[in-house]
């Protein structure tokens, strides 16, 4: 996964979410659930590369920043719940989908 649309496609393929621009800046693009409109994916171009802000279990935060130098503490967000994915093409695609269905389970709306 390289690119903005990318991104956008995988996210809106998990259901029952949509893609949102809330900002003036059209950098950016939030994937939100329809039901509860929460935001689980930030989309946005920084320093030529597409990141992807993500929700995370606080004891997943380290380990991924650990594990892969392309996974940051969140630009623009609490560093103590959300990490940044780097698209530089060092993270393997499947541990990227992982991260983001984590986002999407984290701030879904439990039944």
């Amino acid at each position: 996964m390289r690119s903005r649309q990318e991104a956008i496609e995988y996210c809106l393929s998990l259901g029952h979410s949509y893609e949102d621009q809330p900002f003036r800046d059209k950098n950016w693009t939030v994937i939100r659930h329809q039901d509860n409109h929460k935001v689980f994916a930030w989309i946005f171009e920084k320093e030529d590369h597409i990141w992807i802000n993500v929700k995370c279990e606080p004891g997943m935060l380290e380990f991924l920043r650990q594990a892969y130098t392309a996974v940051v503490p969140a630009f623009h967000l609490n560093k103590d719940h959300w990490n940044s994915i780097i698209l530089d093409g060092t993270v393997p695609e499947a541990e990227i989908h992982d991260m983001i269905k984590q986002s999407y389970l984290l701030t879904k709306t439990s039944s």
